[in-house]
């Protein structure tokens, strides 16, 4: 398997936000990463309407 075909800079961002090291990203399967991106993309997009509904209850 061929490290990942992603830029260092977006290399090193995706290691912060999935809380993996770089080396383990770059050798990551293509199809675990896109899983972990959706999970994190849900994960945000609950924290953002969760954010929104409070703010409507005030």
């Amino acid at each position: 398997m061929r490290p990942l075909q992603i830029s260092p800079d977006t290399a090193i961002k995706l290691s912060k936000q999935l809380n993996v090291p770089i080396e383990h990203l770059m050798h990551m399967p293509q199809h675990i990463l896109m899983q972990k991106l959706a999970e994190l993309a849900k994960q945000e997009a609950e924290s953002k309407t969760g954010s929104d509904k409070t703010g409507e209850n005030e």
